[in-house]
């Protein structure tokens, strides 16, 4: 069967419908939550107090770059004793509710979307809901490599912002 140049961009644009549907169905999830015995506006101001991250988090030691929809982070995570930088951009900033960013390798050949969403219960307690969605082409590799390593990594985050929250409203008492 002969193939003209007129059908090469259809049968480009239909493969690469075919890979990200594909990449699409296999997006893994890890998903933490944890209730933190303060307002979440408390709960906010901690978490995205980017500066002191040093003082507290055992997973992501630093992230420094713009607060807002758009901005670039540039982020370190220290993960079985290696530490790595990436710079995503931020998604979603919605003050005392949800912060989410995407990062990804080049070509897009592995991604996240990492969140942290706050649920009020009640006036003092907040549940916060933090996770990430992971996609792309080397996914269910990546995956099998940092998969249960990641998870422990967003537990420890979660019970150290626990903690470093709830000092904060022993000294206000």
């Amino acid at each position: 069967m002969k193939v003209s140049h007129m059908s090469f961009p259809a049968l480009a644009l239909l493969s690469f419908s075919l890979i990200h549907a594909q990449t699409t169905k296999k997006m893994k999830e890890i998903k933490t939550e944890i209730i933190i015995d303060a307002s979440p506006e408390l709960v906010w101001q901690v978490l995205t107090d980017f500066e002191s991250y040093p003082d507290w988090n055992p997973f992501l030691v630093s992230i420094e770059g713009d607060k807002e929809v758009g901005g670039r982070l540039t982020n370190k995570m220290v993960s079985n004793g290696k530490t790595n930088v990436f710079k995503p951009t931020i998604l979603t900033w919605e003050e005392n509710q949800h912060f989410e960013w995407l990062g990804s390798l080049p070509l897009r050949l592995f991604t996240g979307r990492h969140y942290f969403i706050l649920e009020a219960i009640n006036a003092q307690q907040t549940k916060l809901i933090h996770g990430e969605k992971f996609g792309g082409l080397l996914r269910a590799m990546i995956m099998k490599q940092i998969g249960e390593t990641t998870l422990q990594n967003f537990l420890a985050m979660n019970r150290a912002l626990k903690q470093q929250v709830e000092s904060k409203v022993e000294i206000g008492k």
